[in-house]
């Protein structure tokens, strides 16, 4: 073993896993971030969850991102609810 200040033995760092994507904008009704898709909750306790926790939660971002690409059908949708 060396004492290198440069090695990168030095520079590992054990980051807590998330899965921001720095893209932090709260949906008001769903209480979701349109970035990562964790809720206001989920974000606010993530670095006191277990390991296996955040792999739960991260397990199910995939679904809720499908959920959040559904649009509503912009102006055709309108039309077509118009009487």
């Amino acid at each position: 073993m060396t004492n290198d200040p440069t090695s990168d033995r030095i520079w590992t760092r054990a980051e807590i896993e998330s899965p921001c994507v720095k893209l932090c904008v709260v949906h008001p009704q769903t209480r979701r971030c349109a970035g990562c898709h964790r809720t206001i909750d989920e974000i606010a306790v993530w670095s006191r969850l277990s390991p296996e926790d955040r792999r739960s939660v991260m397990d199910q971002l995939p679904a809720r991102a499908a959920e959040s690409a559904v649009r509503r059908g912009g102006r055709a949708g309108r039309i077509k609810r118009e009487p």
